[in-house]
């Protein structure tokens, strides 16, 4: 398999997840700001989207969309990063992914742009507040989203976090998550993500 990625995006919580599992990956870097590949071809030949995660299987099937990369890899070992398809737990897991993604990632939107007025700045960061303050009521009764085991709705929360580091948003509010972000920082498949996306110095 074929994971395009840029690093500390959201592709790296399917990184995560690979290296988690155990999964042999070959990770390929995009270049976002010039939609380019390594060998500086166009990265939308690859992916007519434009932007990362990218997971291309070794028959050459494209999938895309972080959640449901994510929900793939973890079904290639059940059981371990992703309760069992068709379960209650699934669904619920399911639900979690779409509010990380539609709530909580979408919610960062206005910040990566550097044209957004001060007040739509801020009231994007008001609006990922509440959704901070959900999770973090979560987080402060167990060590990770869904009870005591790592899953991959930990891999995708974690990455969002730390996009709060580039948009100054400060978590102090919420110690549950930043105790959560150190927690999930000391995996040695997390360690490995970074080392692997030059993230580590």
């Amino acid at each position: 398999m074929k994971l395009y990625y840029t690093p500390g995006a959201c592709s790296q919580a399917p990184h995560i997840a690979a290296l988690e599992l155990g999964l042999p990956l070959e990770a390929v870097k995009v270049d976002l700001a010039k939609h380019t590949l390594p060998d500086g071809s166009d990265f939308y030949k690859v992916n007519p989207k434009g932007y990362v995660p990218l997971l291309v299987l070794n028959d050459g099937t494209p999938i895309s969309e972080a959640s449901v990369i994510l929900q793939y890899l973890a079904d290639q070992k059940p059981g371990t990063l992703a309760p069992a398809f068709g379960s209650l737990a699934r669904w619920k897991m399911m639900e979690l992914l779409t509010f990380l993604a539609t709530e909580v990632h979408k919610g960062f939107g206005p910040l990566w742009n550097p044209q957004t007025p001060a007040e739509v700045r801020a009231a994007a960061i008001d609006r990922l507040g509440t959704r901070f303050d959900l999770l973090a009521k979560m987080l402060a009764k167990q060590p990770y989203l869904t009870g005591d085991a790592f899953t991959i709705a930990d891999a995708y929360l974690f990455v969002l976090l730390n996009w709060t580091k580039l948009h100054k948003v400060d978590l102090g509010r919420w110690p549950a998550l930043t105790e959560y972000q150190a927690r999930v920082a000391a995996r040695p498949a997390v360690q490995a993500t970074f080392k692997a996306e030059g993230l580590l110095k």
